[in-house]
């Protein structure tokens, strides 16, 4: 069975293409090549194949050598005997180039190939001996295969960058719920290491001491009154937090607060840590770091050590490196390890979706060092040295002007036929011209339209200054070929982006005025809204670019042929181009919105795939919260409101064992917290839904996916929201989350004259119909009201005391129903 990813496919199939042409294609003619000419051509075959066998490893020499076989190859030889190879087997290492380099790298090796034959035929021909049509075939090829090669990349990139993302949020599903666990164990663990001990110890105490210092006994039970309130306060922040990152340790300083916890062993080390977002690379660079620095201590106590965690754009590195122990320091430690510390390591780091090296260093030292992912899941390209770039530059100037060397060293006796420039040079600096514009096309998109429709009558032009004697059709067609493949490139953003159409028809639809108006009062104060250029714009139909290329074209295609001569009518001809250019254009669009489509529907699945996992994760997380909450209400809580009363009676012996009481259930709580971590799927089936208070929990999700989301809550927010509005507002912000995208996002809510208000900023897909249409089905029955308020930013309002009380009480019963 044949691999289809054998690198050696390709140079094959090539090959015997070749030797159908040329000589199959001669001996059936009845011609029998030379054996000289047979051996040139196996020679430059073999090289050839050699050379594209090696392309992915070796892109760019592979190209310089089957480029240069070939137009070695070519001058011995009849023609035809390099034509597979010289133009499919150039395109293909080119188009290896373009999918394993850097787009740089791709456009300077198809622009110095194309560049080196203009030159080359230049020197054999001069300026205007060859129309040269061929020159600009052959360019159009190779920009083909360039472009073709960059478009895979990113796709590949792409696809990379989502699979890495769901990968991440997979990992990230399971591990929410289990981090929250954590987090409340820890927090109800301080609670009862520091307040509730510290109300026993003082209380048993003062009731010690009752005889001798009476004073104490006061003392006791005012610290007794003080303690509960503040436990009281602790295990309600516990039991719903603030959706803000600021009450827990951040990775970052929990690295810090390690290495201090060595310095105080006495280990030297130092430290360059970058702020790290919570979430599975966090984790895993603590426990890298952790490791580490246990190894140094167990194995090279003394030893320095410097520890590096940086923060990039694609990836996290986290480095620990010692030096060699100094001389005489004894490792007491070194037999402690079990010696699978480093398995453990690689473990962690493959769980996060990266790798991890360790071994000795030259002075003797020991070094791990993995790469974790960064803070985005997409691959940047990283910018090359300006050295290396001026390196390139010089290699492909030398390599083009290698061509000029007979003209340079060696005068010529005779001297062009002709003083004009011929058709060939001038058709390439229009098709250079429109491969400029091409490459402009993603920044400024009408920019380039315009610029390529403009460079399309130039053709006849050229086709008449050079007394061009080809087809008269084909140098149109080469332009029309470019105006398609823009078209195609417009089409294909617009379909796999239809919140930037949705964006332009909500700003036709909607005033400004009536906007501004119904705008957030306190951000209305803050000054008016910023909008992009691209909102000023004036907003130009879809059809308007196709058609002007229709007629552009077709009056650059008619006036070409009547420049000819023909003896079809006026009419006649013009009916026919403008059907050919229709054509074209409609296949362009056509091509293109398919193309655009796929995407989104692959874009869709992978955002639906993120979007189950988060409310998994999110409603795995919060039903552990409320798991534990109830066992705070019922035990700890109640408890301790106990020994805060008792205190206020001034009955020290009943406050103490209240004390008692509570410690001993916040124990129990915390076995019970480690206990019956998995449920079935009835149990599943009855997990509370999710609520403003579990907006921590989704934002955290959503950073651990990549995503930087924000929560803001003023202080005009109530504390307790009616169950209808609590639960609409949150799966109106799960919805805008979910609505897809990956740049930050930031969702605000405030509380004035009765009305509840979520802002959601950075959300630009949100003002696609579909999302529109579920928020408003969303909050509608409980009379909210949705609000555009710019290009990337959504305001909802739900009125507080609006919400009609049959939904209220359906809502509540379901909230209750589904605790059960």
């Amino acid at each position: 069975m044949i691999r289809t990813d054998d690198d050696r496919l390709l140079p094959v199939l090539l090959i015997c293409a070749q030797a159908v042409v040329w000589p199959g294609a001669a001996l059936a003619r009845g011609t029998v090549p030379s054996g000289s000419a047979l051996l040139v051509a196996a020679l430059a075959a073999g090289v050839v194949t050699a050379a594209l066998a090696l392309r992915r490893t070796r892109p760019v020499p592979a190209l310089v050598v089957v480029a240069a076989t070939c137009a070695l190859g070519a001058g011995p030889l009849p023609a035809g005997a390099m034509a597979v190879l010289g133009t499919a087997g150039v395109a293909l290492a080119l188009f290896t180039v373009a999918t394993e380099r850097d787009t740089f790298t791709a456009v300077l090796c198809g622009a110095a190939l194309a560049v080196w034959q203009l030159l080359q035929n230049i020197s054999l021909h001069g300026l205007s001996d060859r129309d040269g049509l061929d020159l600009v075939l052959v360019a159009l090829l190779y920009a083909t295969a360039c472009g073709a090669g960059v478009l895979v990349r990113r796709a590949r990139r792409v696809r990379r960058a989502a699979e890495q993302r769901l990968k991440r949020a997979e990992t990230e599903r399971h591990r929410l719920p289990a981090a929250e666990r954590r987090r409340m164990e820890r927090e109800l663990h301080d609670v009862s290491a520091h307040h509730l001990t510290a109300v026993v110890v003082t209380a048993g105490a003062a009731l010690g001491l009752r005889d001798r210092r009476p004073e104490l006994a006061a003392e006791a039970l005012e610290f007794a009154v003080e303690t509960g309130r503040e436990v009281t306060r602790a295990l309600r922040a516990v039991r719903a937090p603030a959706p803000s990152r600021e009450e827990l340790p951040s990775p970052e300083e929990r690295l810090l607060d390690l290495v201090a916890g060595f310095r105080r062993l006495d280990q030297r080390v130092d430290c360059e840590i970058d702020p790290l977002p919570d979430g599975a690379v966090a984790d895993a660079a603590y426990g890298i770091v952790r490791e580490g620095l246990t190894n140094v201590a167990r194995h090279a106590p003394g030893a320095h050590t410097k520890v590096l965690v940086r923060y990039g754009e694609t990836r996290t590195d986290v480095v620990v490196t010692s030096a060699a122990p100094p001389a005489g320091t004894a490792a007491h430690a070194a037999g402690l390890g079990g010696g699978r510390g480093q398995g453990f390591l690689r473990s962690r780091a493959r769980e996060a979706g990266g790798t991890l090296h360790s071994g000795p260093t030259a002075d003797g030292g020991w070094e791990i060092r993995a790469a974790l992912p960064g803070r985005t899941t997409t691959q940047v390209e990283r910018s090359a040295p300006r050295g290396y770039r001026l390196a390139q530059v010089i290699a492909a100037v030398a390599l083009v002007l290698q061509p000029l060397l007979p003209v340079l060293v060696i005068r010529a006796e005779t001297t062009s036929s002709g003083s004009h420039v011929s058709a060939g040079v001038l058709f390439a600096l229009l098709a250079a011209a429109q491969a400029v514009a091409l490459l402009w096309l993603r920044r400024a998109p009408r920019t380039a339209l315009g610029v390529l429709l403009g460079l399309a009558p130039l053709w006849p032009v050229a086709m008449t200054v050079g007394d061009y004697t080809g087809p008269a059709f084909l140098p149109p067609a080469l332009s029309m070929l470019a105006t398609c493949a823009a078209l195609a490139g417009e089409a294909a953003r617009a379909a796999a982006d239809p919140a930037r159409a949705a964006g332009d028809s909500a700003r036709t639809a909607v005033d400004p005025a009536q906007v501004t108006a119904t705008a957030d009062p306190a951000r209305t104060a803050m000054g008016p809204a910023r909008t992009s250029a691209a909102d000023d714009r004036p907003r130009v139909p879809w059809w308007v670019l196709p058609a002007a290329a229709v007629i552009v074209h077709t009056a650059a295609a008619t006036v070409a042929v009547l420049d000819r001569g023909t003896t079809l009518p006026v009419w006649e001809l013009v009916a026919w181009v403008a059907v050919g250019a229709e054509l074209a254009v409609g296949a362009a669009r056509w091509g293109g919105t398919l193309h655009g489509r796929r995407v989104l529907a692959a874009r869709g699945t992978q955002e639906e795939r993120l979007t189950v996992w988060t409310e998994e994760a999110v409603r795995d997380a919060w039903a552990e919260r409320r798991r534990i909450a109830a066992g705070l209400e019922t035990t700890v809580l109640s408890r301790t409101t106990d020994m805060v009363a008792e205190a206020e009676a001034g009955r020290l012996d009943t406050t103490a064992e209240r004390a008692r009481e509570a410690l001993a259930a916040m124990r129990a709580l915390l076995d019970t917290v480690r206990e019956s971590e998995g449920e079935d799927e009835a149990g599943a089936r009855r997990r509370p839904q999710p609520t403003l208070q579990a907006l921590d929990l989704l934002a955290h999700q959503c950073r651990a996916t990549g995503r930087e989301v924000e929560i803001r809550l003023t202080d005009r927010v109530p504390e307790r929201l009616p169950t209808a509005v609590d639960l609409a507002a949150y799966h109106a912000a799960e919805m805008v989350l979910a609505a897809g995208g990956d740049q930050p996002a930031v969702l605000e809510l405030d509380a004035a004259d009765g009305t509840l208000t979520l802002t959601a900023t950075g959300v630009p897909r949100a003002a696609r119909p579909a999302v529109r249409e579920r928020l408003t089905a969303r909050i509608a029955p409980l009379g909210g009201t949705l609000t555009p308020g710019g290009p990337d930013t959504v305001h909802l309002r739900l009125p507080l005391a609006a919400a009609p009380a049959a939904e209220q009480g359906r809502a509540t019963d379901r909230e209750e129903g589904s605790e059960r």
